[in-house]
């Protein structure tokens, strides 16, 4: 990061006009992350920290026995007919359905470009044969904002699949905010298969997991309903990891003209949990730019704390170092230059002049004494001592004088720009798109 930072326009004004906000929140706080030139991601890989950039879609995961009306929901919700329906295993593979700017299907591996983040699934023997993704242009209820994985028929007994299916199934559920597991009552509903992977999910994600008897229209009359729902729920309950209180499961069918259902139908409370998460993931993406922003903000404050704390140790270094290196150079050079005196040495007189000679002799008397008062058979031994010590305190002024990596004025400028454009920028346009989504949710609400 370098220079002042450029602010860009968006790259599709039209596209823009039709967004809503909550798509437009998402987005924006997607780009602050993945911008080539001044994202959060790559200013945070200089500082050492990995970060990842928001999905602009939640991703909902469905689950169930086959049959169960997965398909049919999903396009219900999109009132386009995008998944294949029928009392067949249609869906043998997983199919993404997605909104997009035009009707279109992708295969295994364009699926897995458009989705960087499901690339480990790859790793899963076969699976890739096996993904599809469908493109839709649906603007219906919030299916501008969510991503539909229809996952294969859940069957017992011999069903062979072409991949592990169980396995493809639990590592997508780590990655899905919401789960929905649809119960069919007039098919396999307690299929041990469902059952087992519902429980394994279970444990790690509870709070994403929403449970449906699909097909409610179906089961007879609210007698043979509230059977059937009832062997599920203590079917469920069996599961350690699913017994719990206050378990719930609404009954849905897909309403439609020729239906003369009067079977209590929530499908609605479908949309309002898929709204919830919406809300929720909007939510905990801008708390999560907030505190993505005061970590690297942190981070920019302890280099330059620590560089800060480096300078003002070198410099006690290096006043050390000169500390010790002078008195090793001058101790000795003091000494001799006192021996010479003291013996009368005629090199001075002729270098220095008398008069010079004479007055070193005044102020370095006393040394020229303590000389004097030497055994001419030890002078030597002690000046070699002197020099010894000098050595040693030119050896110490060298390793005293030893120094920390510091940084440099352009890498102190960077941080520092690091630092403003966090504050200044990415901070404040978050405080904007809060602003934008708390207004809009009380536009709502007062309507």
């Amino acid at each position: 990061m370098s220079g002042k930072v450029r602010q860009k326009t968006s790259a599709n004004t039209a596209d823009s006009a039709i967004q809503t906000v909550n798509e437009r929140i998402l987005k924006e706080c997607h780009t602050l992350y993945a911008d080539p030139d001044n994202g959060l991601i790559k200013i945070a890989e200089s500082l050492g920290l990995s970060l990842l950039a928001p999905r602009k879609k939640i991703t909902v995961l469905m689950i169930g026995n086959h049959s169960a009306g997965k398909s049919s929901f999903i396009n219900w919700y999109l009132e386009e007919h995008v998944q294949r329906t029928g009392v067949a295993i249609e869906t043998q593979g997983f199919t993404f359905v997605t909104s997009g700017r035009k009707r279109e299907s992708l295969t295994g591996n364009a699926t897995l470009h458009l989705y960087p983040h499901f690339e480990p699934m790859r790793q899963i023997e076969g699976v890739v044969d096996y993904l599809t993704t469908e493109i839709s242009t649906s603007k219906q209820k919030k299916f501008s904002l969510v991503t539909f994985v229809d996952t294969p028929g859940l069957v017992d007994g011999d069903m062979k699949y072409p991949f592990d299916v169980n396995q493809s199934i639990l590592w997508l559920g780590d990655l899905a905010d919401l789960i929905f597991v649809f119960f069919d009552p007039i098919g396999q509903a307690l299929c041990k298969r469902t059952l087992n992977l519902v429980e394994k999910l279970n444990d790690k994600h509870a709070d994403r997991m929403k449970f449906y008897l699909s097909k409610a229209d179906e089961a007879g009359h609210e007698s043979d309903r509230q059977r059937v729902m009832m062997q599920i729920v203590q079917e469920l309950c069996k599961r350690p990891g699913l017994n719990r209180t206050g378990f719930d499961m609404p009954t849905i069918y897909i309403p439609n003209a020729a239906s003369k259902s009067r079977c209590a139908n929530q499908i609605e409370d479908v949309c309002k949990d898929i709204e919830k998460t919406i809300n929720q993931t909007i939510q905990n993406t801008l708390n999560t730019l907030e505190r993505d922003c005061n970590q690297i903000a942190q981070l920019v404050d302890e280099r330059l704390e620590k560089d800060s704390i480096a300078c003002a140790s070198n410099l006690r270094a290096r006043v050390r170092g000169f500390v010790y290196g002078f008195a090793g150079l001058m101790i000795p050079l003091l000494l001799l230059l006192t021996y010479l005196i003291s013996t009368s040495h005629k090199v001075l007189r002729p270098l220095l002049g008398q008069n010079l000679v004479d007055t070193l002799g005044i102020y370095l008397g006393p040394l020229s004494r303590a000389w004097r008062a030497i055994p001419p058979d030890y002078s030597t031994h002690v000046l070699g001592g002197f020099l010894v010590f000098a050595l040693i305190l030119l050896l110490l002024a060298k390793f005293c004088s030893r120094t920390q990596v510091t940084l440099s004025r352009k890498q102190k400028r960077t941080l520092n720009e690091i630092r403003d454009h966090v504050a200044n920028t990415v901070k404040r346009k978050k405080e904007t798109l809060y602003q934008e989504y708390l207004q809009q949710s009380v536009a709502d609400h007062d309507l």
